[in-house]
Formats: C-alpha cells, sequence, structure tokens
C-alpha cells in the first residue's frame, strides 16, 4: 500500500513561486509514474506534469516553462516547482503514484491572487 502525502500549497500573488512536495509511505517498488494533477472548482482533473521512474517528464502545454517536476527516490517524494504564478493556475493540486495500482493524495490548495 502507498500513502502519497501532498504539502506545500498555498497563496501566492500572480508571478510568484511555490513547489509542492509529495511523500509517500510504504512500498513503491511498483511505482512506474509519478504525476500531479489538479482541479478546479467546476472543472474536471487535469494532467499537470509526469516523471517516469527513469526520469523521464513530460507537462501540460498550459504549464510548460512554468513547472518542473522532479523526484528524489531515496526519500520517496516527487516534487512540482511552479514559477510565474498565474491565476488560472489556482487548484487543488493532486499527486499520484501509478504502478499496478493507482495511489493519490488528498490534495493541496494553491490560490494565486490576481
Amino acid at each position: 500500500q502507498v500513502q502519497p502525502v501532498e504539502s506545500g500549497g498555498g497563496l501566492v500573488q500572480t508571478g510568484g513561486s511555490l513547489r509542492l512536495s509529495c511523500a509517500a509511505s510504504g512500498s513503491t517498488f511498483s511505482i512506474n509514474t509519478m504525476a500531479w494533477y489538479r482541479q478546479a472548482p467546476g472543472k474536471q482533473r487535469e494532467l499537470v506534469a509526469v516523471i517516469t521512474s527513469s526520469g523521464i517528464t513530460n507537462y501540460a502545454d498550459s504549464v510548460k516553462g512554468r513547472f518542473t517536476i522532479s523526484k528524489n527516490n531515496a526519500k520517496n517524494t516527487v516534487y512540482l516547482q511552479m514559477n510565474s504564478l498565474k491565476p488560472e493556475d489556482t487548484a487543488v493540486y493532486l499527486c499520484n503514484y501509478n504502478g499496478v495500482r493507482s495511489y493519490w493524495g488528498q490534495g493541496t490548495q494553491v490560490t494565486v491572487s490576481s
């Protein structure tokens, strides 16, 4: 069983930065990809960034050049560095560890004020 726990959300002004962390407890040997999703009120959940076990990354077009996903295998932690934040980035950000099964964290709120 893998339990991801997000942290690092908060309130920031337009143009600011935040760094989200997602630490997973339990055995992660079966995990192939780790990802960040977000869900804004009234909108569908969308994939923000993903990183594979070998370190390959991919990003949503809306965050390319502004967000960076990374991981620390020794700490079973995945990060999302968010720069040049915009009001449209406001959402609950959720961490996902995916392998044989898919595991979700509870989410952390990110609010970007204009």
